[in-house]
């Protein structure tokens, strides 16, 4: 297959018009794209500008842009307006862009942006006239055509895959989302080792980083903005991957970053405390993720797969339902109605032995002991939640190989399900956990474990998980991050203490902030009681070596809040610091290795 020229960033430099887009895309995209180009034309008061618009479909690129500082001569713009608007900062990215641009496509008024913004007090009638007369103008008299499309993310993502295409033809993988307050890094490797052990060929994007299971590459953010989203679609679709296994933030849902994404099976963890610096409330947080299921923006969803011990799931089952999708659910109550259920579990610190009730809704449930090498309770929820997201890929592609387009999914997985979850099983041993993730450290003696969890929820069942199998005492060392909500530093630190006995305050990723600041609203609230199983230490590192020099040999000591992360944020620097390389480094200074 010859593929594409590459730019450097990897994605395919081509040579096209919107109208040879419109004319390859299917019917949907097309007619968003033809209804964009009426719409701005409508828009328009000045003839110039106005034919200047009808004919950008005729104009040759070479490629899209989110960002102005990677434009190329003839390259499209795309200016998209940020959570924190900045009317300065949105014109200077378009008046650097259309030095360059073949013509920019803007979900924000240009009219606006070329407005006087210095903040006159004249505020009458005349003045806003002339001061919208004059933006017209300026707007006319930029060297490229400005589109103002405001509902340019509804087919954004669309758009960029459709470009991708145009010149070579990829077949895309399947995509799994995975959506949720945690769990999501987990669920979606584990999603791509339980596929590639049955025989699919499988990539993961997310937290952990992005690419073939192996060879990741690390990722910026949990879920990447439009362009980087498809175009790592795209090269995964090159490489012959059959299934992407990639984290849906509640971010990249809100923002629309995933529009256009094949997403054929999503999945919903779990809602609690996090991100409320961005969402307003709970309800709104809820509702983000809950986009997922909605196959208004994901028309290629099939199977919806839910943890019914949440309290926010039945958002996502209504969700679900009212987009008629296959609704299974997974709980930990053995007593639960659910399609998966684990009936029975016995942890330790060498994995978890699991009963795994499935019940598709045929005359008879099938129960099955799996062994896994997953560390807690909570990796048991993760885990039933990827076993049920691969039998629903085993299903679809069994429906796509049986011509019975008269069997429902229903009838399809009571058919395929035991053949498919017994080979599932046999592969969980196989599994490994997540980078940063419950992961453990070799010792001599004692217990040190590595974990993500930066959430009161998370740092609550990881330390409860590991309770039951401590002999000695609990430690548990973490901090909150800079910059973020506030309100759950508190909630953190109170986490700790009522799961731990002994607990070491420190940094995070203090960003801009002063770390003792962030260390101070952590301990409001703190009894006399609770500052005596306390450390203080603002230094992330001596915080390590502290828990690790006054561990005791049947003691376990979790560092949480950074996982997989390997730089230290302070002040607009990230600096090298990996909490596994720092408390391996403690643990041979002690001489426990």
């Amino acid at each position: 297959m010859t593929l594409p020229t590459l730019s450097p960033n990897g994605a395919p430099v081509i040579s096209v018009t919107l109208q040879q887009l419109i004319d390859a895309s299917d019917s949907r995209l097309a007619q968003q794209l033809t209804e964009m180009m009426a719409t701005s034309a409508q828009k328009v008061v000045n003839q110039a500008v106005s034919a200047q618009i009808h004919s950008v479909a005729d104009i040759v690129f070479q490629q899209f842009q989110l960002d102005s500082r990677q434009l190329s001569d003839n390259d499209v713009f795309i200016l998209l307006n940020s959570h924190t608007p900045n009317v300065q900062k949105s014109r200077d990215y378009l008046l650097q862009a259309a030095s360059k641009a073949a013509f920019v496509l803007s979900e924000i008024n240009p009219i606006t942006l070329m407005s006087d913004i210095s903040g006159s007090a004249d505020t009458s009638n005349a003045s806003a006239v002339d001061s919208k007369s004059n933006a017209s103008q300026q707007s006319a008299a930029l060297s490229c055509p400005v589109l103002y499309v405001p509902n340019i993310r509804d087919f954004l993502g669309g758009l960029i895959q459709a470009y991708l295409q145009y010149h070579q033809p990829v077949t895309l993988p399947k995509v799994v989302a995975v959506t949720g307050t945690n769990g999501k890094t987990t669920i979606s490797q584990l999603v791509a080792q339980l596929t590639q052990l049955t025989g699919m060929s499988s990539a993961v994007m997310g937290t952990a980083g992005n690419g073939r299971l192996g060879a990741l590459v690390q990722a910026s953010h949990t879920t990447g903005d439009a362009l980087a989203v498809q175009q790592f679609l795209y090269q995964m679709g090159t490489e012959n991957a059959e299934i992407l296994a990639l984290e849906a933030s509640s971010h990249g849902l809100d923002q629309q970053r995933l529009q256009g994404m094949p997403v054929s099976v999503a999945i919903y963890t779990n809602l609690s405390r996090d991100h409320l610096d961005y969402h307003a409330d709970m309800a709104e947080y809820a509702a983000a993720k809950a986009k997922l299921f909605d196959t208004a923006h994901f028309p290629d969803l099939t199977h919806a797969i839910i943890n019914i011990d949440d309290e926010h799931a039945q958002v996502m089952l209504d969700t679900a339902r009212a987009s008629h999708l296959t609704v299974w659910t997974y709980s930990l109550d053995p007593l639960a109605s659910a399609t998966f259920v684990a009936t029975d579990i016995t942890p330790s610190l060498q994995g978890v032995k699991i009963s795994l009730r499935t019940d598709f809704g045929d005359e008879q449930a099938t129960t099955i002991d799996i062994v896994s090498p997953l560390l807690g309770r909570f990796n048991v929820a993760n885990l039933l939640a990827a076993i049920a997201a691969t039998t629903a890929l085993n299903t679809q592609l069994n429906k796509n190989q049986s011509n019975s387009a008269q069997l429902n999914d229903v009838q399809l997985s009571a058919a395929h399900s035991d053949i498919s979850i017994h080979r599932i099983a046999e592969a969980v041993t196989q599994l490994k956990g997540a980078v940063g993730r419950m992961q453990r450290v070799p010792s001599n003696d004692g217990c040190f474990i590595v974990d993500y969890a930066h959430t009161p929820d998370a740092l609550s069942q990881v330390l409860a998980s590991l309770k039951t199998h401590c002999k000695g005492q609990l430690w548990a060392v973490f901090g909150c991050g800079g910059d973020r909500d506030a309100g759950k530093r508190p909630l953190m630190a109170q986490a700790g203490l009522a799961g731990a006995d002994k607990v070491v305050l420190t940094a995070d990723n203090p960003r801009t902030e002063d770390p003792t600041a962030i260390l101070q609203d952590m301990q409001a609230g703190m009894s006399a009681e609770q500052y005596q199983h306390t450390h203080i230490e603002p230094a992330r590192q001596e915080a390590i070596m502290y828990a690790v020099s006054q561990a005791g040999p049947d003691d376990i000591v979790v560092i949480a809040g950074k996982g997989h992360e390997t730089y230290q944020e302070i002040n607009n620097v990230r600096y090298d610091f990996d909490d596994s390389v720092i408390l391996q480094q403690a643990l041979e200074q002690a001489g426990r290795v």
